[in-house]
């Protein structure tokens, strides 16, 4: 990677992102790594770059219908594991300062959720939107495969209505997702979340905070970056969290 430090503009580390929005891990590994950005005393020194991983490409958006019964008929769990399984995941969110609220939670496809992503990355409000359709998932029971709730989202984040439309309409940046799913299988990730620091250090799952400062700071060393005022869970493809 090309040395900046003799540049005038203050260098930044690299931090690449797999992740889907469905995922409960995904939000939990989003916040640990916010956390250890303020404890690293970097949270203005990063870039980062979040990039589509479909844990199941082919699942029914469904509006009334029970993430317990949807996940828990996939795995095999009767309805009382699952809701068991769930509860243990919502304690572990809480931990991470989340409020996840499965009751509400509308099981949806996330393709046209990860569209309007790269949308996003191309006018520089990717993390935005991201945390707004985590949070409309797993805490206010929106259903992150609706249109108007996809144009709204991104609105919210300084997008243009009509620009969102249009994606969504004729199904753009497939390709860009496409790409997303390989450049993950060609580097081996089996699961997300999947943190890639400076294209050098990778951080599997939803590690705690502690685990993501100690990666930092070898990167902020390694990069003569300084310091600014300012669980190994994942889930994997068939939805195994």
């Amino acid at each position: 990677m090309e040395n900046l430090t003799h540049m005038q503009a203050k260098p930044k580390i690299e931090v690449d992102i797999w992740s889907d929005i469905v995922c409960p891990f995904c939000y939990i590994g989003k916040r640990h790594f916010e956390q250890a950005l303020e404890q690293a005393g970097l949270s203005d020194s990063v870039e980062v770059t979040w990039h589509s991983f479909e844990l199941d490409p082919s699942a029914e958006t469904k509006p009334g219908a029970s993430i317990y019964e949807e996940l828990g008929r996939r795995k095999g769990w009767s309805p009382e594991q699952s809701r068991e399984i769930h509860n243990q995941v919502t304690e572990k969110a809480k931990e991470a300062g989340l409020d996840y609220q499965f009751d509400k939670t509308v099981p949806a496809n996330s393709r046209n959720a990860h569209r309007l992503l790269h949308l996003a990355k191309k006018h520089g409000v990717q993390d935005d939107v991201k945390e707004r359709l985590l949070k409309a998932y797993f805490t206010d029971g929106e259903n992150i495969d609706d249109y108007e709730f996809l144009a709204e989202t991104g609105v919210s984040a300084g997008l243009a209505k009509e620009d969102i439309q249009s994606i969504l309409k004729n199904e753009k940046y497939d390709q860009e997702i496409r790409q997303d799913i390989e450049d993950a299988r060609k580097i081996g990730i089996q699961g997300v979340p999947f943190f890639v620091l400076s294209r050098k250090y990778a951080v599997s799952g939803a590690q705690p905070v502690d685990v993501f400062v100690q990666a930092l700071k070898k990167v902020k060393e390694e990069s003569g970056i300084s310091e600014t005022d300012s669980g190994d869970a994942f889930c994997e493809p068939d939805g195994n969290c």
